[in-house]
């Protein structure tokens, strides 16, 4: 008897997904457990496995295709196998399924360990994705070679496509130098660029449409300001030596999170989000901090931050960005959120203006920390200075509140016993 592959529900909020890409067509033959498609729903992709051995007897919903949850997307059964569902109309295909990676890469830095060593790491066994493995198999390519970013090193799709537009090159000592002739005619450029793209989808068509809304339909205006956090540095040198043993490491972001929720108490009017023209102030702080990936990013929500001690608030912001890079992020902690921190700050990035969330009316961008050379008084003193970006939305609150918050917050990160004692 044929089965059904369903949209799975990847959220108590989710209604509806879309199919992003099918791994087998029509007629392939699968076993339990094979990825078959992958779906994705308003912020996280996922594979849909084949539920029992067999052929895919039928895609009853193409790439791009909204289904609601429940609803059958393709059946799996034995080969000539008929359903009812066999002789409904079938959706007319793409003749080009959307290029998209399979999974969240580890990070947005690529690694440079080779490949055949984290091979041996599992024990010989090569981790690679299915997509990745028809990609390269079209392609008649070895994926021995390519360096995986996804967990545990297993390769994904994109890592296939990075490999086939950018082949690693052999060492220099074995590459032979080729000098055109001079009467040798050069294509420009220009000509030699494809014109054909591929189109946006999964979680970079999500990411897209969210951003185009958030500017379309707010009135975003960026306000920036200067940190002195040599003090906070020091404290912060401090604490990380001497709770070293307990393996313990605290980062400037751990610490600007805190001086944000402290601050957000002192300035309640900034909590607050804006929904169909009603405005909500909350009590709680549930802070977003962005995690950035390859194809994207995303905003883990730490819920009662305000209610966290500062080693409590550390672990939190630690294991949430793992579970992001790992795949393992569920999406109830990608909602809820009442504000975001936001930081450039690893990419020399100094000040920039971060693009709101909503239905939040305030996110933080963090540039990077620099020394400089500052008076203090008549003493030219080497300091610490962190750029501060904040962006809100100016329906819900006027330049002068959003401003005496990054004064509070300034004033929270120069004197770090302030919030420390809060």
């Amino acid at each position: 008897m044929a089965v059904k592959l369903i949209m799975p529900k990847l959220g108590m909020g989710m209604e509806e997904g879309t199919v992003v890409e099918w791994l087998k067509q029509e007629g392939e033959e699968v076993k339990k457990g094979d990825s078959v498609a992958v779906i994705s729903s308003d912020k996280i992709e996922k594979d849909v496995e084949a539920p029992a051995d067999g052929v895919l007897l039928k895609i009853q919903a193409a790439s791009d295709e909204i289904v609601k949850v429940g609803e059958a997307i393709g059946f799996v059964g034995e080969a000539g196998e008929e359903t009812e569902a066999i002789h409904a109309p079938q959706p007319e295909l793409h003749q080009e399924a959307p290029e998209i990676p399979m999974e969240i890469p580890a990070s947005i830095e690529q690694t440079t360990e080779p490949f055949t060593a984290k091979a041996e790491k599992n024990g010989g066994r090569i981790r690679v994705s299915p997509a990745a493995r028809k990609l390269a198999k079209e392609h008649d390519l070895d994926i021995t070679g390519i360096p995986g970013t996804g967990p545990n090193g297993r390769i994904t799709r994109s890592d296939v496509e990075r490999h086939l537009h950018h082949p690693a090159q052999p060492a220099a000592a074995s590459q032979p130098v080729s000098v055109p002739a001079p009467e040798a005619d050069v294509e420009p450029m220009a000509s030699r660029s494809s014109a054909a793209g591929k189109p946006i989808a999964g979680m970079r068509k999500v990411i897209a449409e969210r951003m185009f809304n958030s500017l379309q339909t707010t009135a975003q205006l960026t306000i920036t300001m200067r940190a002195d956090v040599t003090d906070l540095m020091t404290i912060r040198k401090q604490m990380n030596e001497s709770l070293a043993e307990e393996g313990i490491q605290f980062t400037l972001t751990d610490f600007v999170a805190r001086a944000v929720i402290a601050s957000l108490k002192k300035h309640p009017e900034m909590n607050a989000t804006l929904e169909n023209n009603r405005l909500a102030l909350h009590d709680r702080v549930h802070l977003g901090v962005a995690v950035a990936l390859d194809g994207g990013l995303m905003v883990p929500v730490i819920n009662d931050a305000c209610r966290l001690s500062m080693r409590g608030l550390s672990e939190r912001i630690r294991s949430n960005a793992e579970d992001v890079r790992s795949g393992r992020v569920q999406a109830e902690k990608l909602k809820g959120s009442t504000f975001t921190i936001t930081n450039l700050g690893n990419y020399d990035v100094e000040y920039f203006t971060p693009v709101l969330n909503p239905p939040e009316i305030g996110i933080l961008g963090l540039g990077r920390a620099m020394a400089e050379a500052v008076f203090i008084g008549d003493d030219l003193q080497k300091r610490t200075i962190q750029p501060l970006s904040l962006t809100f939305d100016h329906r819900a609150i006027d330049g002068s509140p959003a401003a005496a918050f990054l004064q509070t917050l300034k004033g929270m990160l120069e004197q770090p016993y302030r919030m420390l004692a809060e």
